[in-house]
C-alpha cells in the first residue's frame, strides 16, 4: 500500500493524472470514501491522465458516463444512489467491465462482494483542504 496527502485539488488532479499512466487496458479502480472526499476530483485527473480533455462530472443520476478519445476508453461510475442489494447485472453496470477501458467506481463498497479491482483508492479528507490517498493494487 501507497499513501498520498494532497493539500490542495490541484494536488489531488496532479497526483491523479500521474496515476492515470499505470492504467492498462481492463483496469478496474474501486474508490471509497466520504461525501466531498475527493473521488470525483481523482477521477477528473484519471481522465486528463488518460487524454481525455472535456469535463468529467460525477454520474451520481446517470450511474455511468463515459469518456472517449484519450488513451482508454474511461467509464465512470458513480454507485451512490444505487439501492443496496441493486442487482448491478441487471442494470447492466457488469458490461462496462468488459470493454476492454478503464472503470473507476466511486462508492464502489455498493458492488457485490468479492467484486474484483485491479486498484482500490481510499480517500479521506483531513480538514478544508487536506486529503490522503491510500492506494492498494489487487
Amino acid at each position: 500500500m501507497e499513501e498520498f496527502v494532497s493539500g490542495s485539488e490541484e494536488q489531488t488532479l496532479a497526483w491523479a493524472r500521474s496515476f492515470a499512466a499505470r492504467l492498462s487496458p481492463g483496469d478496474t479502480v474501486a474508490l471509497s470514501g466520504n461525501l466531498g472526499a475527493g473521488k470525483t476530483v481523482v477521477c477528473r485527473g484519471i481522465a486528463l491522465g488518460l487524454g481525455f480533455t472535456g469535463d468529467v462530472h460525477s454520474p451520481s443520476y446517470a450511474l455511468v458516463h463515459e469518456y472517449a478519445g484519450g488513451r482508454l476508453p474511461l467509464f465512470h461510475m458513480d454507485l451512490y444512489r444505487l439501492a443496496p442489494g441493486a442487482d448491478w447485472e441487471e442494470i447492466g453496470l457488469d458490461h462496462y467491465f468488459q470493454q476492454g477501458g478503464v472503470c473507476l467506481v466511486e462508492w464502489a463498497e455498493r458492488m457485490p462482494a468479492g467484486t474484483p479491482f485491479t486498484w482500490s483508492l481510499g480517500l479521506r479528507a483531513e480538514g478544508e483542504s487536506l486529503r490522503n490517498i491510500q492506494v492498494t493494487e489487487g
